[in-house]
């Protein structure tokens, strides 16, 4: 049976890194503390210590989900969709009501 992946949210991940960085605790304490593996931690620290500090908005949400604002574009555009859809099928049902005799 495979497991699903979890998610963590972008405020997990900065906390984690903030606690390794503090320097009390070595990357293995603090994996082993909040339930991940120390290689994700490894990553996840990596990435944000690539980066200028104007730039550490890195974790842009829960996992690798999509951005909430990518998504509410999508979910427009197939709304737009479905509503096309539905007026032509509208028509086209009372197009069809209309020739039977």
């Amino acid at each position: 049976m495979a497991g699903q992946r979890r998610q963590f949210t972008r405020e997990f991940k900065l906390e984690a890194i903030r606690l390794v960085s503090e320097g009390q605790q070595n990357i293995s304490e603090v994996a082993r503390k909040l339930g991940i593996r120390p290689d994700m931690l490894r990553a996840w620290k990596r990435q944000i210590d690539g980066l200028p500090r104007s730039q550490r908005n890195v974790f842009s949400g829960p996992g690798k989900g999509a951005n909430q604002e990518e998504e509410l574009k999508r979910l427009r555009r197939e709304v737009e969709r479905l509503e096309q859809e539905r007026d032509f099928l509208k028509k086209a049902a009372a197009y069809f009501a209309k020739e039977r005799p």
